[in-house]
């Protein structure tokens, strides 16, 4: 088996790239390195392609057959939700047309198999604690939207030509399966408060007076390397013939409030910080945890590791 990973090169491409290498699959890496690392990648063949561009959809279909690949995981796009809402035409241009020129190659070259990166931003602002996949998808943003037409694409490439698709819509993701493959970018919770830290400032809490019991968001936060596994299964999935669902949520089931988090990494670095209150964020729901009742059953996942060990080896891998 040889393995396109798009977006290789990045936070979480690279610890299912690591997985695929030590299960001795032959692994592609293409990413523009825009914000990925190529020294993530290990012995991965590489190739240097913004997959959104004019002419990715030929030159990915000339890596396909150079390197035989016989399946997809699909990560490459922008994943930051308030420059989606500033620029959303970069945003559709870049997500979705990354997507249409790898169904195109895929297509073309006769390739079957795609694992989607997608997000629980599909959802939106559900009105429960706990989303299945069949909660109504309605994202808020531009990010959210491109990830469900995405969902769309491989619902319409599957009808009209057979690909086999399995979508994972992931909840807060954070950890790291190994110190060098850490988050370096400072845009989810942990990471931020680490840098707030690092800089001597108050990490900031938006909003402490939400109907919760400790009165901040809460979260369902999944580590990493667990999420990485969630590929290969998803992969081992897609060679089944008795398929009955293309997307699953990719979470624990359990939600942590933000100051919950916020204590467990005091606990962990043994810095006693303070905290700055400021006001909610527009759109965020007071919890947000996902039902993974099908991921368990259907793929035979389920998250092993706990907020604990999500904190210690985000922590070990940036002091």
């Amino acid at each position: 088996m040889s393995v396109l990973v798009t977006g290789g090169a990045g936070y979480i491409g690279s610890h299912v790239v690591r997985l695929l290498h030590q299960r001795s699959d032959a692994v592609l890496v293409v990413d523009d390195l825009d914000s990925g690392i190529k020294e993530r990648i290990g012995t991965s063949q590489f190739l240097n392609l913004d997959v959104s561009a004019p002419g990715a959809a030929e030159t990915l279909a000339e890596a396909i057959r150079k390197h035989e690949v016989t399946s997809v995981i699909h990560f490459a796009a922008q994943k930051q939700v308030g420059v989606s809402v500033q620029r959303p035409e970069f945003y559709y241009e870049q997500n979705i047309g990354g997507m249409t020129n790898l169904l195109s190659a895929m297509r073309e070259t006769g390739v079957d198999r795609l694992v989607f990166s997608s997000s629980a931003a599909t959802y939106g602002i559900p009105n429960v604690d706990s989303v299945n996949e069949e909660t109504i998808a309605q994202p808020i943003n531009p990010y959210g939207e491109t990830k469900l037409i995405g969902e769309w694409m491989t619902a319409n490439a599957s009808r009209a030509w057979g690909l086999r698709a399995a979508n994972l819509r992931y909840f807060n993701v954070a950890g790291a399966g190994w110190p060098e493959l850490a988050d370096t970018a400072v845009m989810n919770l942990v990471p931020i408060v680490f840098a707030a830290l690092k800089a001597g400032k108050a990490p900031i809490v938006f909003g402490d007076d939400y109907p919760t019991a400790d009165g901040s968001c809460i979260r369902d936060y999944v580590h990493v390397h667990d999420l990485a596994e969630a590929h290969l299964s998803a992969l081992d999935y897609l060679e089944r013939e008795d398929r009955k669902f293309s997307t699953f949520n990719v979470g624990t089931g359990t939600g942590s409030s933000v100051f919950e988090v916020l204590a467990e990494i005091k606990r962990v670095t043994g810095i006693d910080f303070d905290i700055d209150i400021q006001a909610r964020r527009a759109g965020d729901p007071p919890s947000l945890c996902a039902n993974v009742s099908r991921i368990e059953e259907e793929l035979g996942w389920k998250a092993k590791r706990g907020l604990a060990e999500i904190i210690e080896s985000a922590w070990a891998a940036v002091k």
